[in-house]
């Protein structure tokens, strides 16, 4: 083996083995940032479970990461409020139930109502600075605290002995959820408003 040939596969190899590391470190590098970014909210595990397939769009793009998990909170509660909305129609529900029901749909369409509002108001905060940013971020922490009462209350109205079983247990492990990724997407809010 000649020297040139030795040579030219010692440069292949190490660039083949350069491109494996940098295409590495871009994969990495966004979730790298969601995990680094999640580790300040209360609930780290769903939040890096919940964001990392949005990963790529997401990249190291704080506005972007808040916006998804913003987002994310707003279709987990719309998919639990149609399911709520579902059980509400069920027959031979007694009337307890159907009252709980009832009170919690009303609660989840507050939340859904308010977390659309935030998301809207989440955009302008992109293109403002200084008093304006900090008025709208402020908006969307208001409306975001205010979507997790909502949560809050919903389950609250299933507690007691009153209510127990199956329908209980569904919508509390639905709702635990819900408070779980909106308890994130406001985490994630107050850290970015923080930082600007």
């Amino acid at each position: 083996m000649s020297m040139a040939s030795s040579s030219s596969s010692s440069l292949t190899f190490l660039l083949f083995f350069s491109l494996i590391i940098f295409i590495s470190a871009i994969a990495a590098t966004p979730s790298s940032f969601i995990k680094s970014s999640c580790s300040t909210t209360t609930y780290p595990s769903v939040c890096v479970e919940s964001l990392s397939s949005y990963a790529s769009s997401i990249q190291q793009d704080p506005h972007q990461l808040v916006q998804t998990a913003l987002s994310l909170s707003l279709n987990t509660t719309l998919s639990t409020k149609s399911f709520v909305s579902k059980l509400n129609k069920f027959k031979g529900l007694k009337a307890r139930e159907n009252q709980a029901l009832r009170d919690c749909l009303e609660e989840i369409g507050d939340s859904v109502d308010r977390l659309t509002r935030s998301i809207k108001e989440l955009k302008l905060c992109d293109k403002s600075k200084g008093p304006d940013f900090q008025w709208h971020i402020s908006n969307v922490e208001t409306w975001v605290s205010s979507a997790i009462t909502d949560e809050s209350t919903c389950t609250d109205g299933f507690a007691g002995r009153a209510l127990n079983g199956k329908l209980k247990s569904s919508i509390r492990t639905r709702m635990l959820r819900v408070a779980q990724v909106t308890s994130n997407a406001l985490s994630l809010i107050n850290h970015y408003g923080s930082k600007q």
